[in-house]
C-alpha cells in the first residue's frame, strides 16, 4: 500500500513528544515470567536501559548474553555488568541459580565484529528467544566514516543491528516463541525519508539520528511482514519500542565529540524534570520481550498467546502507538530494505536469502 508519507510538522512534533510521557510504571504493570532456560541476547546491556533490562532478566532466571564493545573508562565495563546480574540472579534465587551470564564482546561500529560474534554464537547451536538491539549513540558534532565506510550513527544505531538479526534468524527460528526488539525511538517521528542520501551523506536532509530511527522502525515493519510470509520463521515476532525519555549519563557527562546541543544546560535542566530513569526505560524493552500482549498470535501465527498482537508494531514505552506513515508504505519500506541490504552487503555474506 502506497500512502501519503510526509504528515505535518505538528503531527510529528506532537508526536515526538508524546515519547517523554512520565508515567511510573511498576511491577504490577510489567511483570517478569520465570525465564529459566531461555537464551537472552542484549546488545548495548552494560548501561542505561539495556543495563537495567538485563538486570531483570537475570533476575528471572534467565541465560544472558551481554553484547558490547570493550567501553572507554567513561563507561561502566561490561564485566562489572556482568557481575552485577549474576548477583541479582544468585539472590533472586536463594542461592540456586545456575544460569549463564556472560560478556561477548561486540562493537557495531565494525561489521566484522558483528559477523564474528554471530558466528560464535551459531557455533553454540543454541535456540534463541530473545534478541534485543537495543544499542545506540548520539551523533557526534562531525561527521564520522567507520571503517566500513558508513557514517557511524548509521552503522551503530540501526544498520549493524539488522546485519545481526539477520545473522541470528535461523537461531531464533529454533527457539518455540522467539521475539526480536528493536530500540526505535520517537525520534522516529523527527526523521526525514532520503533515501539518495541514506547513508547520511553529504546533502542529506533531516539528521543521522532521527532519520535512522525511521529507517529502523520500517525496517521493523517490513521484517514483520517477510517473517509472517515464511513458514520457517512466521513464529518469530519482531516489535520497535521507545524506552521513553530517560535521564542517563549523557546528560551530566556529554562525550567530548558529541553534538554541541548536548553542553546545552537547558536540555540538562529538561531531562531532570521530564526524563524516567534508566530502570523505567527498560522495562519498555522487557515488556516486548516479553508480555503476552506482543506475543505471537495463536490464529494468525500458530503459536504463543491467544489474541496476542504479534510483530510489526511501534510500541512507546509499554502502549502501542502508530507509527511514522512511512511504515505502512510498502514501497519505501522496500526501499529501506533493499538498501541497507545492499550496504550490508547480505548476498556476498550469505545471509540474504534467509527471507
Amino acid at each position: 500500500m502506497n500512502v501519503e508519507s510526509s504528515p505535518p510538522l505538528w503531527y510529528r512534533a506532537w508526536n515526538g513528544l508524546r515519547g517523554t510521557n512520565p508515567t511510573t510504571l511498576t511491577e504490577i504493570d510489567v511483570p517478569v515470567p520465570d525465564l529459566t532456560g531461555k537464551w537472552i541476547i542484549i546488545t548495548g546491556s552494560n548501561n542505561g536501559v539495556g543495563f537495567e533490562a538485563a538486570k531483570k532478566f537475570a533476575k528471572a532466571g534467565a541465560n544472558l548474553i551481554l553484547a558490547c564493545r570493550d567501553p572507554p573508562p567513561t563507561e561502566q565495563h561490561p564485566t562489572t555488568a556482568v557481575a552485577a546480574c549474576k548477583s541479582l540472579a544468585h539472590a533472586a534465587s536463594d542461592g540456586h541459580n545456575t544460569s549463564t551470564i556472560e560478556w561477548w564482546e561486540l562493537d557495531l561500529a565494525n561489521l566484522a565484529s558483528v559477523d564474528a560474534f554471530a558466528q560464535r554464537w551459531l557455533e553454540t547451536t543454541r535456540p534463541l528467544d530473545i534478541l534485543c538491539n537495543n544499542a545506540g549513540m548520539q551523533p557526534p558534532a562531525s561527521d564520522v566514516r567507520t571503517k566500513d565506510g558508513l557514517e557511524i550513527v548509521h552503522q551503530v544505531n540501526f544498520a549493524s543491528h539488522v546485519l545481526l538479526a539477520h545473522h541470528l534468524l535461523p537461531s531464533l527460528a529454533r527457539a518455540p516463541e522467539p521475539r526480536i526488539v528493536c530500540t526505535t525511538s520517537c525520534h522516529h517521528f523527527l526523521g526525514v525519508y532520503d533515501i539518495a542520501h541514506f547513508n547520511s551523506d553529504e546533502g542529506m536532509s533531516g539528521e543521522p539520528y532521527g532519520n535512522n530511527k525511521l529507517y529502523y522502525q520500517m525496517w521493523v515493519v517490513e521484517m514483520h511482514a517477510r517473517l509472517m510470509a515464511n513458514p520457517l520463521y512466521k513464529h518469530i515476532t519482531i516489535n520497535g519500542v521507545h524506552p521513553g525519555y530517560v535521564y542517563t549519563g549523557i546528560w551530566d557527562n556529554p562525550r567530548p565529540d558529541a553534538g554541541s546541543s548536548l553542553r546545552f544546560p537547558f536540555f540538562r535542566w529538561l531531562a531532570s524534570w521530564l526524563a524516567i530513569s534508566p530502570e523505567q526505560g527498560s522495562l519498555a524493552i522487557v515488556y516486548a520481550a516479553t508480555g503476552e500482549e506482543f506475543a505471537a498470535n495463536k490464529e494468525v501465527q500458530g503459536v504463543g498467546v491467544l489474541g496476542g498482537k504479534g510483530g510489526g508494531h511501534y510500541i512507546n514505552r509499554v502502549w502501542e502507538a502508530e507509527p511514522m506513515p512511512y511504515c505502512r508504505d510498502e514501497e519505501k519500506r522496500k526501499e529501506v530494505w533493499s538498501k541497507v541490504g545492499e550496504e550490508l552487503q547480505l548476498k556476498q555474506r550469505g545471509v540474504d536469502g534467509v527471507l
